[in-house]
């Protein structure tokens, strides 16, 4: 902890406001002084990021939509002001690992060899690619734009909801079952979903070939409705229910299966990237679920050997996931809970705390083939 003394009288009103309330009591001049002292390496460090931030969001909000309004596509700022971040919690300025406080805040702005012709039309095309393994270039749309320009254009298209919120009894104390939960939409586009189910229908390929190891592939016989979903799971192997050998749920530390391909883990660098995933806890398993028309996945609470957060990534087909402290099973297949949150194609679903502890979750009986992928750490 810092202390700090400050000589003379002190004003009354800035009294119970210390040094922030100082600092309201200067002129412009006296604040240009006042940080042309210097500070230690941290505070400037951290001083300087606070800068760039600012100038960064004000920059991206005034910057890019003046130009588009300026242009002849027809595009206003309320055409683009979904693509800017709400007061729920998103961020307005990609903040990638290796950069520096310092980063100069011109690195967001637009090239001048880039008309805000061109620009309204990349800024409002959601199949702007990246290189960074999950899509390629593509000479079609990139209008003359850096990979951190596109990257922030992306980056700011990403909706983010965290404010889920169901209240329950339970022991006795109303809670918010849902606390911990955020979607995060938009985080894969049409192009980088293209690739991603190429992938892990060539996989299923494979394990269908026998060309996965074993406890990698799973593909039972479906026997009734909602039952028999394919799996392939990587970085670990996760038992469902006591197994022939003895083996109770969780992870089966002595078995082996194939690691995550590298698509999949492009795939998880741009989630710790773009702020989806925190970077405290990067997963290094999967299994995906390729569901057929009619397979589902019951209630249920994730294993506790699967560390918290992890996140379920959906493909194909939009569908809803129930939540809740109690979700009645009404028919094979069918479920009922309180809480049914849609999962769009493309969207990343976090769960955390209450979210994942306490509400059960399940997927009633898909109306049509899709994918999730979820993605846990151990």
């Amino acid at each position: 902890m810092m202390n700090a003394d400050f000589p003379g009288n002190l004003p009354d009103s800035v009294t119970g406001e210390g040094i922030i309330g100082l600092l309201k009591t200067l002129n412009r001049d006296e604040v240009f002084e006042v940080l042309s002292q210097g500070f230690c390496p941290h505070c400037e460090a951290l001083l300087g990021k606070r800068i760039v931030d600012v100038v960064s969001k004000r920059m991206s909000k005034t910057s890019l939509s003046s130009d588009l309004e300026q242009g002849s596509t027809g595009c206003s700022t309320k055409d683009v002001s979904s693509l800017y971040p709400s007061e729920n919690g998103s961020e307005s300025i990609i903040k990638l690992p290796h950069q520096q406080a310092t980063m100069a805040a011109t690195t967001v702005s637009t090239p001048n060899s880039v008309s805000s012709k061109q620009l309204a039309r990349v800024v409002m095309n959601s199949d702007i690619l990246l290189n960074d393994g999950l899509g390629g270039t593509s000479p079609v749309i990139d209008n003359g734009l850096s990979e951190e320009q596109k990257e922030h254009i992306r980056f700011s298209q990403v909706g983010r909801k965290k404010d889920f919120v169901h209240m329950e009894k339970i022991n006795g104390k109303s809670t918010n079952v849902l606390k911990g939960l955020e979607l995060h939409t938009k985080v894969f586009n049409a192009e980088e979903h293209k690739k991603i189910v190429e992938c892990v229908y060539n996989l299923q390929r494979m394990g269908q070939k026998g060309q996965l190891r074993e406890c990698t592939y799973s593909e039972p016989r479906k026997w009734m409705r909602g039952k028999g979903r394919v799996t392939i799971q990587f970085g670990c192997c996760y038992n469902y229910a006591l197994d022939k050998n003895g083996n109770p749920p969780g992870i089966v530390r002595d078995e082996e299966v194939d690691p995550l391909p590298p698509l999949f883990k492009q795939m998880i660098k741009r989630m710790v990237r773009w702020h989806v995933l925190p970077p405290t806890c990067v997963p290094n398993s999967c299994i995906v679920n390729i569901y057929d028309e009619g397979d589902c996945i019951p209630p249920h609470i994730d294993h506790h050997d699967f560390l918290r957060p992890f996140c379920t990534v959906s493909f194909l087909t939009e569908c809803n996931i129930l939540f809740g402290s109690s979700l009645k099973i009404v028919s094979p297949g069918e479920f009922s809970g309180p809480v049914s949150i849609p999962l769009p194609v493309g969207s990343v679903l976090i769960l955390n705390g209450n979210g994942a502890d306490i509400a059960k979750h399940c997927v009633p009986a898909v109306p049509g083939k899709r994918h999730f992928n979820s993605i846990p750490s151990d």
